[in-house]
């Protein structure tokens, strides 16, 4: 399509003989081409100059289209210095000459225009450094170079930082570049020689972008936003620039990274620098503590530049005033700081992509992130013409009433107070909308009435490590007054104060939580009611404080994922950590203690009960050891080798095998494999197959519960294994079938109903199956049985004995005895679920337990489970009624349904007696002998 057939808009002629002046060149063209050239040329000196001096290129344009006139427009020629000068010179003004028309014509959208822009910076650049290298390597100053280098520039890289990183440059825009060069490139011994050659050709690039002559300039390039431009040179290796940003890099330099890229010479090389760098600029951890950063660098801004204050439009700054461009970047570079570790899809380069990724994933509210989106472009096209009436590196709007008289012709307006009214209230709102989000409220008025007890803790806590940092004091002074008043309407307000106190207490660090409070005032509200109800998990929040990231990530609050989407979920991020087995053992260790403490925090809120939390921790469980398990087994077969035979599986015995393990529970397991008779493993370092696989169980031992910087996964108990701690930590399918037939005890049947395989080879898994079904369906001596477990019964009594009146596990009628009877049931019987309630039932379809028994044992079961798993989460030892106070009582009365603790207390008394006598009818039996 033409340029006339695109037009959508049009300039207004501010000096109407000037842009007669031009528009009678070419009064044989269409009238919309000739009234843009009008208007053009009578508001845009410049433009004027740029439009009678290209005359018969610029109809050429106009024929062919913008598109196809801006490839003609950007062939750059000329192998010496001064043919290739003079030829980007040429294009550089062409280009401003099409950009500036297509802009003012709306024939390109602002994001065309700056694209198209930066599209020419990213080729000048690339043919300027490739130009100076291949000269240094005709010198023969480039060690080892050839002509073949001068493709990738010799290693070297400009790295596009600010506007041309994100394809937004303006009509005036400096080129903020970082060059760097790939050292490996070269020999050590070349090392400072490469260097030399290489700052010689960044200066020369630098320097035929940047210099004015007869026929203008390229860009101006500023190199200053590399590390210390002070005492560096002017490209630095890669090496020494990473060792820079990771120890001593700056919150603005993350900033600055967000919308890095390489945009010239070796790109493959520019392209794997910046994914080295993504650990600094992308935390792993929500990083609140940058918005404080980007504040107090917004107000040295203002300081440095004069800023500051109420806004006036003569001579107010678009970009870095009040109200301006700059606002709009920080308010959403900041939010993806914050963020972006954690999410991917955050990291857009360009503001408006930026700002559209925040509002779906629900960082901004979508109405304020198309309010900011729709000022931006505004903004933008503002400081364009603003720009293009002299071609002045300027972001200022005009000082006089003719300056803004030209400016609104500029745009096609011809009223310039409804254009001052719209920028002003622009402006406003822009500042508006991101000052909030900056400037936290000033402290409310300290809380008065505080009694002896209360202030001396509050003194306590600026000594906590959390608080002894000037900057982590600032921002907890601020938090103070407001986290006092929440915690004194929760419905104990002296022990969420304590419990508070001792989350405070176990920090080992402020700013990052601090600021995340400040920005997040809801979850003071979560915490307080953690602090009051919930005394374990305030302990735990101290020491793993990151796990609240998840609370604002989004689906805190949504449905259950379940098994299948979490192992998936977990799997993706282990795979992008591939080659880094450490990392990926953290990362996994991050991800699980989220959803562990989101299970957690959803129990002690009512929004699940026990039963559902227990399924959910299973879920969690079986989704790390299914997901895990093919990680440990690939790192180990690196040094020794592929599983030798069929492989293995990972078989969940106990709690995790019936999928009611609680908050606190250890993992259960046992390793069975096959080696299908194979000797020994096949690596650099052989082992035979027993000694692989005892070796590859210690592995995923370790990986689960080995102490690191994110703490341990779970604790593994492997004891239920064949003969115990006396056996193989891993046992062949051939001698677990031979154990299990011939030797096994009547307890290990017992356990073995509750087996269920949860990671590895599903060949071997179902051929366990098959033989759990086989041992528990075999026939068997009844009377030997049911003696076998009233000797068991009878041992655990005599072991141990309840701790307590609210002990839920340990006592005649309790868990632990409702579950062995339960367990019995089912190897008598044809069938053997693994669940306790569906055990029972097994045992009434035999004829051994009676309706009655059967409801007995439901109910003590039925009341202790969920009294176990509330009492597990306020606390890790002994339930202590005093210890965890009034919120941790009600919870505790929420999750059984009782009324009162002396009401509670009664009903575990009666139900555990109850099912004390009916255990011990059912035992005195024998399947087919129960009363009906």
């Amino acid at each position: 399509m033409t340029f006339a057939a695109r037009i959508t808009r049009q300039p207004i002629p501010f000096d109407r003989d000037q842009g007669a002046d031009s528009a009678g060149a070419f009064d044989d063209l269409a009238p919309e081409l000739v009234e843009l050239i009008r208007g053009a040329a009578g508001s845009s000196p410049y433009l004027k100059s740029l439009i009678d001096r290209d005359r018969d290129w610029l109809r050429q344009a106009f024929e062919i289209g913008p598109e196809a006139a801006f490839d003609d427009a950007t062939r750059v020629e000329g192998d010496t210095d001064k043919a290739l000068g003079s030829s980007l010179r040429l294009a550089k003004r062409r280009v401003a000459l099409l950009t500036g028309l297509a802009d003012l014509a709306g024939v390109w959208t602002l994001e065309e225009v700056t694209g198209a822009l930066t599209q020419f910076a990213d080729l000048a650049t690339d043919r300027a450094l490739k130009h100076h290298v291949g000269r240094e390597i005709a010198r023969g100053k480039l060690p080892g170079a050839t002509e073949d280098d001068i493709a990738t520039a010799g290693g070297a890289v400009a790295i596009a930082m600010g506007k041309m990183g994100a394809h937004e440059l303006n009509y005036s825009s400096d080129i903020d570049l970082i060059m760097v060069f790939d050292q490996d490139r070269y020999d050590p011994v070349d090392f400072h020689d490469a260097r030399s050659s290489l700052v010689r050709a960044t200066r020369r690039m630098a320097a035929m972008l940047s210099e004015m002559t007869g026929e203008g300039y390229v860009f101006r390039t500023d190199l200053r936003l590399r590390p210390d431009p002070a005492v560096t040179p002017v490209i630095l290796s890669m090496g020494a620039a990473e060792g820079y940003y990771e120890s001593v890099g700056r919150t603005w330099e993350r900033a600055a990274h967000i919308k890095a890229r390489p945009c010239a010479g070796d790109i493959a090389a520019g392209a794997a620098y910046l994914e080295r760098l993504s650990p600094f600029v992308w935390r792993k951890h929500l990083d609140f503590a940058a918005i404080q950063d980007a504040h107090d660098m917004r107000l040295r801004i203002r300081e440095h530049k004069g800023l500051g204050g109420k806004v006036v439009l003569e001579d107010h700054d678009i970009k870095l005033g009040r109200g301006g461009i700059r606002e709009i970047e920080f308010f959403t570079q900041t939010r993806q700081i914050i963020a972006g570790g954690r999410d991917p899809d955050l990291r857009q380069r360009g503001t408006v992509q930026g700002l559209a990724a925040l509002a779906d994933r629900g960082w901004v509210p979508e109405d304020v992130a198309a309010r900011l989106t729709g000022h931006y472009r505004s903004h933008r096209e503002v400081e364009h013409r603003v720009q293009m009436v002299n071609d002045a590196q300027t972001h200022r709007l005009p000082s006089t009433g003719p300056g803004f008289a030209r400016l609104a012709a500029m745009m096609g307006e011809g009223d310039v107070a409804a254009l001052r009214a719209r920028l002003a209230a622009a402006l406003d709102e822009v500042h508006t909308l991101t000052e909030g989000f900056f400037a936290p409220d000033e402290p409310r008025a300290a809380v008065t009435g505080l009694d002896e007890e209360t202030e001396a803790m509050l003194a306590r806590w600026r000594n906590y490590p959390a608080c002894r940092s000037a900057r982590a004091s600032r921002i907890f002074e601020r938090l103070k007054p407001d986290l006092l008043t929440r915690m004194q309407k929760a419905a104990r307000p002296r022990e969420a104060l304590t419990q508070f106190d001792a989350f405070l207490r176990g920090l080992p660090a402020g700013v990052q939580l601090f600021s995340l409070f400040e920005a997040n005032p809801p979850l003071v509200d979560l915490i307080v009611d953690i602090a009051a109800t919930a005394p374990a998990l305030s302990v735990y929040l101290g020491r793993n404080s990151q796990v609240l990231d998840a609370v604002i990530g989004g689906d805190f609050f949504a449905e259950w994922p379940g098994q299948a989407r979490l192992a998936a979920d977990l799997s993706a991020r282990l795979t992008a950590l591939q080659g880094d087995y450490e990392g990926q053992l953290d990362d996994a260790r991050r991800w699980a203690k989220e959803w562990h403490f989101r299970i957690g925090v959803h129990h002690l809120r009512g929004l699940i009960d026990g039963a559902e939390a227990g399924g959910q921790y299973s879920d969690l469980a079986d989704a790390v050891l299914a997901t895990l398990w093919p990680v440990v087994v690939a790192q180990f077969a690196e040094k020794h080798g592929p599983p030798p035979g069929k492989g293995a599986v990972l078989v969940a015995m106990g709690s995790l095998g019936a999928r009611s393990i609680i908050s606190t529970s250890d993992l259960d397991l046992i390793v069975i494999y096959d080696p299908d008779g194979v000797e020994a493993s096949d690596g650099r370092r052989p082992l035979a197959s027993r000694a692989y696989y005892a070796r590859l169980t210690q592995a995923m031992v370790t990986a689960l519960s080995a102490p690191m910087a994110e703490g341990k996964l779970y604790e593994v108990d492997m004891r239920l294994r064949p003969s115990g701690r006396q056996g193989p930590v891993a046992t062949s399918l051939e001698s677990f079938r031979a154990y299990q037939r011939e030797e096994a005890w009547t307890w290990e049947h017992l356990a073995l109903t509750r087996a269920r395989p949860v990671a590895g080879e599903d060949e071997i898994g179902a051929a366990v199956e098959a033989l759990r079904d086989e041992v528990l369906n075999a026939p068997r001596d009844i009377g030997k049985t049911i003696a076998d477990v009233v000797e068991m019964r009878t041992r655990i009594a005599e072991a141990k004995g309840p701790r307590g009146p609210l002990d839920a596990k340990i006592g005649p009628g309790r868990m632990q005895d409702v579950e062995l009877v339960a367990q019995c049931a089912a190897i008598l019987a044809p069938e053997t679920p693994r669940g306790v309630m569906e055990q029972i039932d097994q045992g009434v379809a035999i004829g051994w337990i009676n309706a009655d028994e059967a409801a007995a044992l439901k109910a003590s079961y039925g009341l202790l489970r969920p009294m176990q798993a509330a009492a597990k989460l306020l606390t890790e030892g002994t339930l202590d009624l005093e210890a965890i106070g009034q919120g941790g009582r009600d919870f505790l009365l929420r999750a059984t349904g009782e009324a009162s603790i002396e009401n509670l207390g009664a009903a575990v008394a009666a139900r555990s007696r109850a099912a004390e006598e009916a255990i011990e009818a059912i035992l005195a039996r024998k399947p087919g002998e129960a009363a009906t």
